[in-house]
């Protein structure tokens, strides 16, 4: 194999409740990378927040892909930053980091800020809109901004509550309801509240993942998903849809049951399709997203609107997540996926130096 071959971090793990799911992810990403083009080290960092270097996952890799387990585990001897933060002998970048940490500490922005003191090229969105984009009620904030239609929501903080509060919210946005921690994915700590008592309930389940809770009308209506691809020029993918097994696509649905069916392509017009796809563009741009991200919606009976759901910056990333399984509808492989992301991430990182390096 050549040695110009480009090292390729892969970061797995996390202390967020969606920690099983990453490791899932993980890999997966690690059997459709190619060999020739990439020497992979994989991280994995443990509930406790620990960085351990996975050798049983690089040597099961080393014997062929299919020696690896279908879930890494993140134990292994410590591994700190130099092992990421590495150039060539020009200086160029010999190292990309593809973190695929889903849920808080590690899509919120937080291993981003430390890629880029680390300056080391990485997939994905920066630090703002890792930020932003992870926080459901800042993201719902600047969506409205940018005009872009929403179920109606609240945000609400946990010291904020008091007795009155969730009679307060039904009497503003009505019943059933969707109480969701705001910094959090895969449906983690998601309920639907069908009376009052209900939405309290569902409230204190949020606060136990978030100090913020979004609480938002359900809406009667399809749920439909675009994949987003680029930087500067985003394109978008083939729209899918969700329809789930259980009441609502939650945790137990996504991961668990398998009850779900994916359409990919939706059964959508043409006119809807082309509105959807140049609407996940623009809820990408607004919230200043790089590299991916997925963009939910909600297709409303009745009215015909799409209204933007949510936005997720390290989407599912199995070969039957809805992301890739976009992008492969779209016409590219899952390895030429990821292949993308690599040089996304690599001229991102060209033109933010352009600016910080003086």
């Amino acid at each position: 194999m050549s040695p110009e071959r480009l090292h390729l971090v892969v970061l797995f793990g996390g202390r967020s409740a969606e920690h099983d799911v990453s490791c899932t992810t993980a890999a997966h990403v690690l059997r459709a990378a190619d060999p020739n083009r990439y020497r992979i080290t994989a991280i994995g960092i443990d509930r406790n927040g620990q960085w351990h270097l996975a050798e049983d996952a690089m040597r099961a890799l080393a014997s062929g892909p299919d020696a690896l387990p279908g879930r890494l585990v993140p134990d292994g001897p410590p591994a700190g930053a130099e092992v990421i933060a590495a150039t060539s002998t020009d200086g160029a970048p010999a190292t990309v980091v593809l973190p695929l940490l889903h849920g808080p500490l590690g899509e919120d922005g937080t291993v981003q800020g430390m890629l880029e003191l680390l300056d080391v090229p990485y997939v994905g969105s920066g630090v703002l809109a890792s930020s932003v984009s992870m926080d459901k009620a800042m993201a719902k904030d600047v969506l409205a901004r940018h005009g872009i239609a929403q179920a109606q929501w609240r945000s609400v903080r946990d010291d904020a509550i008091g007795p009155t509060t969730a009679a307060s919210l039904v009497n503003e946005l009505g019943l059933p309801l969707f109480v969701k921690p705001a910094n959090m994915g895969s449906s983690v700590g998601v309920s639907k509240a069908k009376s009052v008592d209900e939405v309290g309930a569902a409230l204190r389940l949020a606060f136990q993942y978030d100090e913020w809770a979004v609480v938002e009308e359900a809406i009667v209506g399809r749920e439909i998903e675009v994949a987003v691809l680029g930087n500067r020029n985003p394109k978008a993918s083939v729209p899918g849809e969700i329809i789930p097994g259980r009441e609502f696509y939650d945790y137990e649905d996504k991961y668990l049951e398998d009850g779900a069916q994916l359409l990919i392509p939706a059964p959508l017009s043409p006119a809807e399709s082309d509105e959807v796809r140049s609407l996940a563009v623009r809820c990408f741009e607004a919230l200043r997203c790089e590299g991916l991200a997925r963009v939910d919606f909600f297709l409303e009976t009745g009215t015909g609107r799409f209204l933007c759901n949510e936005i997720n910056t390290i989407p599912g990333f199995t070969p039957i997540s809805m992301y890739p399984k976009m992008w492969i509808a779209s016409g590219m492989t899952y390895t030429g996926l990821i292949d993308e992301l690599v040089e996304l991430a690599l001229e991102r990182h060209t033109r933010r130096r352009r600016n910080t390096s003086r």
